[in-house]
């Protein structure tokens, strides 16, 4: 799939994408989840993470924070949070969300200016992020760069459809035209329309899947199936997601792991299953080079 591509020296950050986020988080700002979704998700995206081999006193960052979907139920396991976001609107709904949390920092930063020193973290992760950066390889360079030896990183980068049947990309093709379209419109606009999406094209089709999976299909290559239990907030914040942003790159399973790799991440492993593509690595605890 076509990568973006940057003019040597530029900055790694694609501003029309960053500002449809801290739209987007403050429309959605997480609030109206149910809890034990919230938790659902959770343990989906962390299940690969050693929370339990962190020590006590451990801080780390989330690239990329968002709303503080995520920071919200990391915080109480750790030591201190980073949370890290280049917009403005974006890390003021993650203040919010977190006001009187003691143990968290906020930082207004791009993915190749993350204000943390070199090797002092204990770990990071970056789930949803780096596929809207324009070289997704060098800003998980850039964050590993920031992570003790030895320290877990956890990510999840848009698939590539590489486990699905071609008729299941043809399909994708067709809806990413449509994106390119509607994340081009204005912020109220792209909001009706996407939540029009949701209600229209996510929720019978999730349903449907959900109604097939109990009359005993198997629903693995069923469009839009990882959805049939989830909540339609979370329809309409994932539509406006996926059909609102300008920029979104995809990625191969093989693809990820060479990119981890050539980040200095080691003992990599993938979660198999939904969502794709989840994995977490950890930095090499002798230096390789390749990040100086």
């Amino acid at each position: 799939m076509t990568r973006a591509k940057i003019p040597t020296g530029a900055r790694n950050i694609d501003t029309k994408t960053v500002e449809g986020f801290g739209e987007e988080w403050s429309a959605f700002d997480q609030g109206d989840l149910d809890p034990s979704e919230r938790r659902r998700l959770f343990e989906q995206y962390f299940s690969l993470f050693p929370f339990d081999e962190l020590p006590d006193d451990a801080e780390g960052f989330d690239l990329g924070c968002g709303s503080g979907r995520w920071a919200g139920l990391v915080a109480p396991r750790v030591g201190r949070l980073n949370c890290i976001d280049p917009s403005a609107k974006a890390l003021e709904v993650c203040r919010r969300r977190l006001a009187g949390v003691a143990n968290v920092d906020f930082h207004l930063a791009d993915a190749d200016a993350i204000p943390l020193t070199d090797a002092s973290q204990d770990f990071g992760y970056a789930l949803g992020v780096l596929h809207h950066i324009p070289d997704s390889a060098r800003a998980m360079r850039d964050a590993v760069r920031k992570l003790k030896p030895g320290a877990p990183f956890l990510v999840y980068l848009y698939y590539s459809f590489d486990n699905r049947p071609a008729w299941f990309r043809a399909v994708w093709a067709v809806s990413d035209v449509a994106r390119q379209a509607i994340s081009r419109l204005p912020f109220p606009l792209r909001k009706a329309v996407t939540s029009g999406i949701a209600a229209l094209v996510y929720w019978p089709l999730s349903r449907s899947a959900g109604l097939f999976e109990k009359a005993g299909a198997d629903v693995g290559h069923f469009p839009l199936s990882a959805y049939r239990y989830r909540s339609f907030y979370s329809l309409r914040t994932d539509a406006l997601d996926r059909f609102g942003t300008r920029l979104e790159q995809r990625f191969s399973k093989d693809e990820i792991r060479r990119m981890m790799a050539a980040a200095d991440l080691t003992d990599i492993a993938f979660r198999e299953g939904e969502p794709y593509w989840v994995a977490c690595g950890r930095r090499a605890k002798a230096a390789t080079g390749r990040d100086r």
